[in-house]
């Protein structure tokens, strides 16, 4: 029973570390989206005040 006890207090531990690393890399990859959201609406306002239009068109291999 001891046995069983001590396994399972190893693979939680495993899975405790696991959880904090996925949770780090999420909060890594929701900084880098908010970052390129950032990008995205300076490159269109630089587009927007150019005075070119915005074309929304399907590439033509579709």
């Amino acid at each position: 029973m001891e046995s069983r006890l001590t396994e399972l207090e190893i693979r939680y531990s495993h899975l405790e570390r696991l959880v904090d690393e996925l949770n780090r890399v999420v909060f890594e990859q929701g900084k880098t989206i908010d970052l390129l959201r950032l990008e995205l609406l300076r490159l269109r306002s630089l587009l927007e005040e150019s005075g070119e239009a915005i074309k929304d068109e399907k590439p033509p291999h579709y």
